[in-house]
């Protein structure tokens, strides 16, 4: 079965080419903001792995992963955090907080590929 990936980011361009890049291994759901992602998973839905921008509106990637991270259901499901916010701070708080992976835009789609690839063979051993 193949697996699937939430890609939360508020650009709808940023999430078209995410999914171009990622959709021919994977299942692909993608959501605006991390509210709509949380309900989204609160409604019984969970994902292989997740990526997610920092700067979104109403909850932000920082917020997110706080919330999943504090979540008995969700606390196991890889984030890799992908922005173009390449501040050394944030990405050490992101690191932090529970994310597995940082990216900074723009990114390389092989890169990114080798990196989900990475946390899944770790997953099954």
């Amino acid at each position: 079965m193949r697996k699937q990936i939430l890609l939360i980011d508020d650009e709808m361009a940023m999430l078209k080419i995410l999914s171009h890049v990622l959709s021919n291994s994977y299942d692909i759901v993608t959501k605006q903001d991390g509210d709509e992602a949380l309900f989204w998973l609160q409604q019984g839905n969970i994902p292989d792995l997740i990526i997610v921008d920092i700067n979104m509106p109403h909850i932000d990637g920082f917020a997110f992963i706080k919330n999943l991270r504090a979540s008995g259901f969700f606390r196991d499901i890889p984030i890799i955090v992908l922005s173009s916010n390449d501040k050394s701070e944030d990405r050490i708080k992101c690191l932090n907080m529970g994310a597995d992976d940082f990216l900074i835009k723009p990114f390389n789609p092989e890169e990114l590929k080798a990196r989900i690839s990475g946390i899944f063979r770790r997953m099954a051993s």
